[in-house]
C-alpha cells in the first residue's frame, strides 16, 4: 500500500557534483571489475547533504535487528558450550551479543544513509548508487521482484538474454545469486502479506530538484525494494556482531574477550568492513557465515567429543559461507590447510580431522550440485586439498613405517599435500578443460615475478589489487591492534616451540595426542600468518585479516596464554587499560566515519540513461566499460555484450575486444571485431583514455604490452571524441558520455 504526499517539495540548491569518497572500493574481491577503481568515479555526492534532507530523516528502531539476534544466538548455546556457566550468564552473554547486533546494525544504517541520503533518493538514482557490479548483482533481484510470479522470475535470470548478448546463461550458476533469489521471495512474501492485511509498506514522495531538472518520486519503507533488499544485508551484519562477541567470548574463555573483539572491530571499522559503502557485494552476504563457520571450528577443536549437531552446522555454515560468493573457496583451502598443519605436529587427532575434511566435501559436493555443476568448484584448489589430505590421512600407518625422525615426517606429509595438491589441480583443469580462473594464478605471479598481460594489468593496476598500503599497518598501531596482536602470536608461539621441543625429544610419534593440548589456539595463529599473506598480497583481502585480528585480541583475557600475570594483575585492569588505550584513535577513526555527510548525484549518467530508455529499441545491443555496462542492464534493461563479473574466460575474451576502443588499433579493425559481438551502440568514456593510477596503467599503455606492434601510434579513443566518423556515428552526447552508433556497412 502507497500513501501519496503532494507537493513534498525539497530544494536542492546548485552545486557542482564531487567525485566519489576514493576509500569506497567499488568492486568485489576475486570478482567483478577489476578496472573499477580505475574508471571515472561518477559524482557521488553534492557537497552538502541539506540540500534534499528532509523532515524524513528520523532514525529507526533497532529493535527487530536484535530480537532476531538474540533468536539466533539462542540456538547456538548448546553448541558453544554455554550452559556451563550456568542460565543467568548465558542469557547475559546472549543480552550483551544482542546489544552488539543491534549496535553495528545501527552504525551501518547511520553511515549508509549519511553517505549517500539513500532514502532520499529517486528509484533510479538508487541503481545508480550500486555501481559495477553491485548494480549487476541487484538487476537480478530486481527481474524476480517485478516478474509476474516467483518462478518465472526464477527462470528468467536462469535463462538470461540480456548479459552477454546473444548467448542465453544461467545466471544462478555463473554470478552466485542465491542472495538475490532468497531475497526476492522474502520481499513478494512481505509485500503480498502486508497487502492482504491492509498494512502500508512505504511512503511516496514527490520531489522538485531546481535547475531546470524535471520531478522525481522518492519512495521509503520497507515496500521499496530497494530499501528492503539493503535493510536485510544491514540487519544480516548486524547479526553479525553478535557472532563477534560470542566468538570472542568463547576463545578468550570471558565475556571480556568479547568485548575486546568488538569494541576492536568498531575502533578499526573501516579496516574491517566496507559493507556500510557496498551493501551488494557478495562477502556481505557472505562472510557473516565465515564468522558462524570458524566459531563451529573453534568449537570442534576445543571438543574432546564431537556430536553430531556439531558437524551439521558445520556443513551448513560452509554451504551458505560458499553458495553467495566465488571466492569463498580459496578461504576455505587457507582454513583447511591451517588444520592440515595442526594435525601433523600433533595438536588434532586423525579422527577429528578426517570428519572435518568430509564435512568439507559434502558441503562441496552440495554446492556443486546447488550450483547446477558449477565445474569451477571441483577444479580448484580447495577441492584438491581435500582429496590430497584425504589421502594423507588414509596413508598414515604407512608414513608410521617410514624409519625417519619426527620433523623428516612433518616435512614429507607438508610435501605431499604441497606438490600433491597443485598436479591434481593442473590435472582436473586440463581433465574438465577449465581456464576460467587461470587469471588468478597470472595474477599471483605477476606479484612476484615481471609477468604481464591485459587481465593482470586490469587487476593490479587497481588500487584495491595492489599490495597492502603502508599506511594500514601504521593504522593498525595507533589503535594498539598490531601490538596486542603480536604480544598474543608471541605468546602461542612460545608455547608452541615449548610443545614442539617435548614431541621432538620423543621417540614415538603416537604419544603425541597425549602431550599437546589448545589446538584451536594454534589454529588462529596460522590462520592469522594466512590472513596476512594474502591481506599483503592483495590490499582488498585485509577485510578478512583486520577481523580476524580483532577475534584474536580477545586472547588478551585467555588464562591459557597469560595466566602468570593475571596472578599478580586482575584481568579486568589489564583489559580495560588496553581498551581506555585503543579508544584514544578509535573514537577519532569513529568521529571520522560520523562526519561523512553527502548526497548521490549522478546528472550524466542520469542523462544517458534516459536517452537509452526513450530513444533506444528495447532490443538494441550496447557495449562499453564494465561499471557503465551493469547500469544500463539495470535501469535501461537493454542488452549488454560485457560486464563487471569478470571470472569466466569467456567474458575475459569479450571484454577485450570492448576495450580494444581504447587500444592503438584501427577503427575499421575495432568496428569489425564489435560487429561479430552483434554490437548496436558503443558508450564511449573520454576518461578511460586518459586516466591512469599510476605509471603505465592507462588503457593505452596497457594496450601496448598486449599490442605493441601499434605502439607509437595515437589512441583510437582520442580521434573518436574528436571525430567519430567515418567508422561511427555520434548519436548522443554530454560532458561525460559519447554514444557511438556501429553500423553494418
Amino acid at each position: 500500500m502507497v500513501l501519496q504526499a503532494r507537493s513534498k517539495h525539497r530544494e536542492a540548491a546548485p552545486k557542482a557534483p564531487q567525485p566519489t569518497r576514493a576509500s569506497q572500493p567499488p568492486a568485489d574481491a576475486g570478482a567483478g571489475d577489476p578496472a573499477a577503481e580505475r574508471a571515472p568515479q561518477s559524482p557521488g555526492r553534492k557537497g552538502g547533504a541539506a540540500a534534499r534532507r528532509g523532515p524524513r530523516a528520523e532514525s529507526r528502531a533497532p529493535a527487530a535487528g536484535g530480537a532476531l539476534g538474540g533468536r539466533l544466538l539462542a540456538g547456538l548455546r548448546g553448541a558453544l558450550g554455554l550452559r556451563r556457566a550456568g542460565r543467568g550468564r548465558t542469557w547475559t552473554t546472549l543480552l550483551l551479543a544482542a546489544f552488539a547486533a543491534v549496535l553495528h546494525w545501527s552504525h551501518i544504517t547511520h553511515l549508509f544513509e549519511n553517505d549517500r541520503h539513500f532514502s532520499h533518493l529517486s528509484t533510479l538514482e538508487r541503481e545508480m548508487a550500486f555501481r559495477t557490479e553491485m548494480g549487476l548483482y541487484y538487476s537480478y533481484f530486481k527481474t524476480i521482484v517485478e516478474a509476474p510470479s516467483f518462478l518465472n522470475g526464477v527462470w528468467l535470470i536462469m535463462n538470461d538474454r540480456l548479459t552477454e548478448y546473444p548467448l542465453v546463461i544461467n545466471t544462478l550458476k555463473r554470478f552466485n545469486l542465491y542472495p538475490e533469489v532468497i531475497l526476492a521471495s522474502w520481499y513478494r512474501i512481505y509485500t503480498k502479506i502486508m497487502d492482504m492485511i491492509g498494512v502500508q509498506t512505504k511512503i511516496c514522495w514527490t520531489v522538485t530538484r531546481g535547475e531546470g531538472l524535471s520531478p522525481i518520486e522518492s519512495c521509503e519503507g520497507l515496500g521499496d525494494p530497494a530499501c528492503f533488499y539493503v535493510a536485510v544485508i544491514f540487519i544480516l551484519n548486524g547479526l553479525m556482531m553478535a557472532l563477534f562477541f560470542i566468538y570472542g567470548t568463547y576463545l578468550s574463555g570471558s565475556r571480556l574477550g568479547g568485548l575486546v573483539t568488538v569494541l576492536c572491530f568498531f575502533f578499526n571499522h573501516g579496516e574491517c568492513t566496507r559493507v556500510m559503502w557496498t551493501p551488494p557485494l557478495r562477502e556481505s552476504f557472505s562472510y557473516p557465515f565465515l564468522v558462524l563457520q570458524m566459531l563451529l571450528v573453534t568449537h570442534i577443536l576445543r571438543a574432546t567429543k564431537l556430536y553430531r549437531g556439531s558437524l551439521i552446522a558445520l556443513c551448513i555454515s560452509n554451504v551458505f559461507f560458499m553458495l553467495p560468493w566465488q571466492f569463498a573457496q580459496f578461504v576455505l583451502l587457507t582454513q583447511i590447510a591451517s588444520l592440515f598443519a595442526v594435525y601433523v605436529v600433533g595438536y588434532i587427532d586423525i579422527c577429528k580431522l578426517r570428519k572435518i575434511i568430509y564435512i568439507h566435501m559434502i558441503s562441496l559436493a552440495l554446492c556443486f550440485v546447488l550450483m547446477f555443476g558449477n565445474s569451477m568448484l571441483l577444479t580448484s584448489y580447495y577441492a584438491s586439498s581435500l582429496v590430497i589430505i584425504w589421502g594423507v590421512l588414509a596413508m598414515k600407518p604407512h608414513f608410521l613405517k617410514l624409519h625417519v625422525s619426527e620433523l623428516s615426517l612433518w616435512v614429507i606429509q607438508g610435501g605431499f599435500w604441497l606438490f600433491g595438491t597443485v598436479i591434481l589441480k593442473y590435472l582436473t583443469s586440463k581433465m574438465f578443460g577449465i581456464a576460467d580462473d587461470a587469471h588468478i594464478g597470472n595474477l599471483l605471479t605477476s606479484k612476484f615475478f615481471s609477468y604481464k598481460d591485459f587481465d593482470t594489468l586490469l587487476y593490479t593496476c587497481a588500487a584495491e589489487f595492489d599490495f597492502m598500503e603502508k599506511e594500514t599497518p601504521l593504522r593498525y598501531t595507533k589503535t594498539l591492534l598490531l601490538p596486542v596482536v603480536l604480544i598474543i602470536f608471541i605468546a602461542i608461539i612460545r608455547k608452541v616451540i615449548s610443545d614442539m621441543w617435548g614431541v621432538l625429544s620423543k621417540q614415538q610419534t603416537h604419544h603425541r595426542k597425549h602431550q599437546l593440548d589448545h589446538g584451536e589456539l594454534v589454529y588462529h595463529a596460522l590462520q592469522l600468518l594466512a590472513y596476512t599473506a594474502l591481506g599483503i598480497l592483495i590490499m582488498r583481502l585485509k577485510l578478512f585479516l583486520t577481523p580476524h585480528m580483532c577475534v584474536m585480541a580477545s586472547l588478551i583475557c585467555s588464562r591459557q596464554l597469560f595466566g602468570w600475570l593475571f596472578c599478580k594483575v586482575h584481568p579486568g585492569a589489564v583489559v580495560f587499560a588496553v581498551l581506555a588505550a585503543m579508544s584514544i584513535q578509535g573514537s577519532a577513526n569513529l568521529q571520522t566515519q560520523w562526519n561523512i555527510v553527502g548526497e548521490f548525484s549522478n546528472l550524466p549518467q542520469e542523462e544517458l540513461l534516459e536517452w537509452i530508455k526513450y530513444s533506444t529499441k528495447p532490443d538494441a545491443v550496447f557495449a562499453g566499460a564494465m561499471p557503465t555496462m551493469a547500469s544500463v542492464k539495470l535501469s535501461a534493461l537493454r542488452p549488454i555484450v560485457n560486464h563487471p563479473h569478470y571470472e569466466d574466460a569467456g567474458l575475459r575474451a569479450r571484454t577485450k575486444i570492448v576495450y580494444s576502443m581504447y587500444s592503438r588499433k584501427a577503427a575499421a579493425e575495432v568496428k569489425r571485431e564489435l560487429i561479430k559481438l552483434k554490437v548496436n551502440y558503443y558508450i564511449l568514456e573520454e576518461s578511460w583514455c586518459i586516466r591512469r593510477s599510476k605509471p603505465g596503467c592507462s588503457m593505452p599503455e596497457i594496450w601496448d604490452v598486449e599490442d605493441p606492434d601499434n605502439t607509437g601510434k595515437p589512441p583510437l579513443c582520442n580521434l573518436l571524441v574528436k571525430e567519430s566518423k567515418p567508422h561511427f556515428t555520434t548519436v548522443f552526447q554530454n560532458s561525460v558520455y559519447k554514444v557511438l552508433e556501429v553500423k553494418e556497412e
